[in-house]
């Protein structure tokens, strides 16, 4: 069950869209029938880690089953060389503010998302809205509502971070996330600097984790 989970999660995240059990079976070549695996689904949505949006189609994961998916699955793994390279040219020789906006720039690209940084000396930077908008999670009103409200307190939400000692990324999802219940974050401090990648909570959380450790590595050299 927890290797269909881990399917279901990664298709979602991909595609943001709803998984069937038969796209499942053909794409990954699975040894069962579709009635399988749709059984399978009702026992994962009966425990609340999937829900099935609409009557007649497939099943997306619920904000327990993105936990249930970050407990298990997600853990440091290096990034491309070449996207290490990004993060290095970025942040330059040294920490000043320039150079960590460089760098949240280039998370911001690297992540599809939004990229913020908090430092004690300055304003809350924010960039790559723009992105993160185009989500077509954020083509719902109500969500964008929620979202910029919690933006249009950002230097009070990243005060707060930055109080919490963040040493290793802290993955934020829904309801937990300081940014609205729409939403997924990964945060980490370096000293008093607060760093983090900003999504809607159908976010790629193992990338963004890695994105971040490399970053922090290579603030910290």
């Amino acid at each position: 069950m927890a290797n269909l989970l881990r399917i279901v999660v990664d298709e979602y995240v991909a595609t943001a869209e709803s998984v069937g059990s038969q796209s499942l079976v053909d794409k990954y070549g699975l040894d069962v029938s579709p009635a399988t695996i749709r059984n399978w689904f009702a026992e994962l949505e009966a425990e609340g880690y999937l829900m099935q949006p609409h009557t007649s189609g497939g099943r997306i994961p619920t904000e327990k089953g993105f936990r249930a998916y970050i407990k298990l699955f997600v853990e440091p793994k290096s990034v491309p060389i070449r996207e290490e390279r990004a993060l290095r040219k970025a942040a330059g020789p040294s920490e000043d503010d320039h150079a960590l906006r460089d760098l949240a720039k280039a998370l911001a690209e690297l992540s599809g998302g939004a990229a913020v940084i908090g430092s004690m000396d300055a304003q809350a930077f924010l960039t790559g809205l723009s992105q993160l908008f185009s989500q077509p999670e954020f083509h719902d009103w109500e969500r964008v509502v929620s979202l910029t409200d919690a933006l249009d307190r950002l230097d009070e939400t990243m005060d707060g971070l930055r109080r919490r000692s963040l040493v290793e990324p802290k993955i934020m999802v829904g309801s937990e996330c300081d940014f609205g219940p729409g939403c997924g974050a990964v945060f980490v401090s370096l000293g008093q600097t607060v760093i983090g990648i900003l999504g809607p909570m159908r976010m790629d959380y193992q990338r963004n984790v890695s994105l971040l450790n490399t970053a922090l590595k290579l603030l910290d050299e």
